[in-house]
């Protein structure tokens, strides 16, 4: 039989705080993600029913708050200014 080699003491271990990876000390980041997910399907449903909404205004209600009908779907989202004309940037 062969003897087990020892360690040289030279040798010092690496503790195990250092092989864990960067996930393991943010216990919260599950979570997080779940709650950006449920944010970004409640946000859908709201903007849907925005949309849904203004499609049933009629052209007078729609040029009452300045918006031409094709404009709608870009303005629930942001994309249209205040003045009517397209957001750039």
């Amino acid at each position: 039989m062969s003897a087990i080699p020892s360690i040289s003491p030279s040798v010092t271990p690496i503790p195990a705080t250092f092989a864990r990876p960067a996930v393991a000390g943010t216990p919260g980041a599950p979570f997080r993600l779940l709650g950006a997910c449920y944010r970004w399907i409640a946000g859908y449903f709201v903007r849907r029913d925005a949309i849904a909404w203004l499609r049933e205004c009629d052209d007078a209600a729609l040029r009452d708050i300045g918006l031409a009908r094709s404009e709608i779907e870009d303005a629930v989202r942001g994309l249209v200014s205040p003045s009517g004309g397209a957001r750039r940037g």
